[in-house]
């Protein structure tokens, strides 16, 4: 399981140059027929204009890519947007980029350009996350040992969800796997053994890009 980037919103954005109008739209998607969904609404919002092209990328590992020129001269609009989702590190993204011709041509090199710049502008529009790997790292232990360990997870800036309260406290940690074995040797060393620790298997989990 390898960490990927991703947008967390929608995003728009405007751009113009010769007298030609680009709008920029971008969102999050999961899947092809999430993308073909958000393309197709594009589509119909902007029914009168010449141009609605569009990429995409998706899959953890960047490996599902699409691109569409939609009437502009081929390479010109859908590659240069797929350019521009690959610059930005970015998976399950959509972007489609609206033109309205102005009447002056920009030439294959100027549309390449504009279609490019018009997709980074929608996707610095855009939150953004990073989706990690994490083991949810349960301890369970007496309370004379919780402020002990509350402590040290503060110290050390770790990640955790809610504490459970039952007859016993059990602190809740989010931990990369490739830290796990390493915490867990702290936690021993810190509650002298005295405390029971379960490792989940790993999942997805978003966090501030």
């Amino acid at each position: 399981m390898q960490p990927y980037k991703t947008t967390a919103d929608f995003g728009t954005a405007y751009y113009e140059i010769q007298k030609s109008k680009f709008y920029t739209y971008t969102a999050h998607v999961e899947d092809e027929a999430a993308a073909r969904e958000f393309v197709q609404s594009i589509k119909k919002k902007h029914f009168d204009a010449r141009h609605n092209c569009s990429a995409w990328i998706l899959g953890t590992d960047s490996s599902q890519q699409k691109s569409n020129d939609d009437g502009e001269p081929g390479g010109t609009a859908g590659n240069p947007i797929l350019e521009s989702i690959k610059q930005h590190g970015l998976t399950n993204v959509v972007v489609v980029v609206t033109r309205y011709f102005g009447g002056i041509k920009l030439g294959a090199g100027g549309l390449i350009r504009a279609y490019n710049h018009s997709a980074s502008l929608g996707l610095e529009a855009t939150p953004q996350v990073e989706v990690k790997p994490f083991c949810r790292v349960a301890a369970t232990m007496d309370y004379t040992l919780l402020g002990t360990v509350e402590n040290w997870v503060r110290n050390n800036s770790i990640r955790s969800e809610e504490t459970e309260y039952t007859d016993k406290v059990t602190v809740k940690l989010l931990i990369e796997p490739q830290d796990v074995e390493k915490i867990q040797g702290e936690l021993v060393d810190l509650t002298a053994g005295k405390c029971s620790i379960t490792v989940a298997d790993p999942e997805y989990l978003e966090v501030p890009a």
